[in-house]
């Protein structure tokens, strides 16, 4: 009597390279959230870079200016250790959306500003500002949050050792 053969089938080149490619954008998004956070402190030039938008109340933008950071690094914390990984992943992406809103619309006012991405913030002379290259950024950062949402099964990540992404 055969006995059946109980080696496991071939995983596809998908399957192998997915989990490495979620995790290189959980990181990448990671080093790029603690890089905007770290250079957003003193939290004046984040309040600064925020009220530059002239989109919301003093207060509310204060506000906004305050917690941005913070939010930043804890997205970025999430993602390195890879929690709940499927969401701020999502999350993530739709930061980067709001910010791309932002520059749209402080470009479609012709404000020149300079966006406060990662530090700064405030008024430029015109010539300076860079919103079709910080659009572009924003979007690639966008697409990497998406990534992550889509496919979050990744090596090294808190969700796979407490068996929530297989």
């Amino acid at each position: 009597m055969d006995t059946p053969d109980r080696t496991p089938a071939p995983r596809s080149r998908w399957e192998a390279l997915q989990p490495w490619l979620t995790l290189a954008c959980r990181v990448g998004l990671a080093a790029v959230l603690i890089f905007a956070a770290v250079s957003k402190f003193p939290p004046a030039l984040s309040i600064q870079a925020v009220e530059a938008y002239d989109l919301f109340p003093t207060d509310i933008a204060r506000f906004i200016g305050y917690t941005l950071p913070l939010f930043e690094l804890a997205l970025a914390v999430l993602l390195l250790a890879g929690l709940a990984t499927r969401y701020v992943g999502a999350v993530s992406a739709l930061l980067m959306i709001a910010f791309i809103a932002g520059i749209v619309s402080a470009m479609a006012r012709g404000l020149s500003i300079d966006c406060g991405c990662f530090g700064g913030g405030g008024q430029v002379d015109p010539e300076e500002t860079t919103y079709g290259l910080s659009i572009a950024r924003d979007i690639l950062f966008a697409a990497l949050g998406g990534f992550v949402a889509i496919w979050p099964r990744s090596p090294l990540a808190l969700d796979r050792a407490l068996g929530l992404f297989r």
